[in-house]
């Protein structure tokens, strides 16, 4: 039983909704594949609270104010002037986690859209690690509430609407970074010939949150180190196991008939392709 479920509404964190809230549209009724959920749209993930990796004690506090940390932070925070670039539309794009586009951040990495028609057993697996990814972070989020870049240089994010929402909860560790790292991670295992541009698209992913102006350097390699927590965590998950081998057989299944990605991948390549002003990868 997951942290969401054990809560009434009126107590679940908000910080972990923050990261999943778009989600909450999700379509479920029409999958052969049922899914938990801890509330419409958001499905349950596989790990309660005891269960998840301890983010306080396994980060170290966000680089203070005037240490050299913090200004490789500022320097790196420079790719915000990709502003009005492909690299900003892919990130505005790499921002939504709604299903079911985010089914598909991944499609030209692994070569083949993801649905909950084509591969419901995928599909369910991506919706509840998702969870486990989000709320992992939590305690190190509420903790140190740190300010985003954002709220520190006065500029405008990619996703302005997300702003007042994003200016309650704190900025390290990256949740959004937490997530796709995971996802690459277990996409990764699923399709591992395909594991380089799936880890390459989920480092990639991380640093949208950069091109965005909602996190700093340290938040996102913080993310990948959390996603990579869960991950592991995960693996000891009687319940995750079961579903990673149905996906696996899904996902060669839904490869070997070769259905094109539904996204222009060339544009998306051709977007990823352009580096960052300044990177501390």
């Amino acid at each position: 039983m997951s942290f969401f479920s054990r809560l009434p509404l009126s107590r679940i964190g908000t910080i972990g909704l923050c990261v999943l809230a778009s989600a909450c549209s999700t379509a479920t009724a029409t999958s052969s594949f049922s899914v938990p959920e801890i509330r419409p749209g958001v499905a349950q993930g596989y790990l309660d609270t005891a269960q998840l990796p301890d983010s306080i004690a396994l980060l170290p506090p966000p680089p203070a104010a005037g240490s050299a940390a913090f200004a490789l932070d500022e320097q790196v925070n420079q790719a915000r002037s990709l502003r009005g670039t492909p690299r900003w539309e892919q990130a505005i794009a790499d921002a939504n986690l709604q299903f079911p586009a985010a089914a598909s951040i991944f499609a030209c990495a692994i070569g083949t859209e993801i649905s909950e028609q084509n591969a419901p057993r995928l599909y369910g697996l991506l919706r509840r690690t998702r969870t486990d990814a989000a709320v992992v972070s939590d305690a190190a989020k509420h903790q140190h509430n740190r300010t985003r870049p954002f709220m520190a240089n006065g500029e405008s994010t990619c996703t302005p609407d997300k702003e007042a929402g994003l200016a309650e909860n704190g900025s390290y560790p990256s949740g959004h970074t937490s997530i796709g790292w995971a996802w690459a991670l277990i996409l990764a295992e699923l399709a591992p010939d395909r594991q380089d541009a799936i880890l390459a698209r989920g480092r990639s992913y991380g640093e949208s949150r950069l091109v965005c102006n909602v996190h700093w350097n340290s938040d996102v390699a913080a993310g990948r180190f959390m996603g990579s927590a869960v991950v592991a965590r995960l693996h000891a998950d009687a319940g995750f196991r079961t579903d990673m081998e149905a996906a696996r057989a899904e996902l060669a299944a839904l490869r070997a008939s070769n259905p094109a990605p539904a996204p222009d991948c060339a544009a998306e390549a051709a977007a990823l392709a352009q580096p960052l002003p300044v990177s501390a990868f």
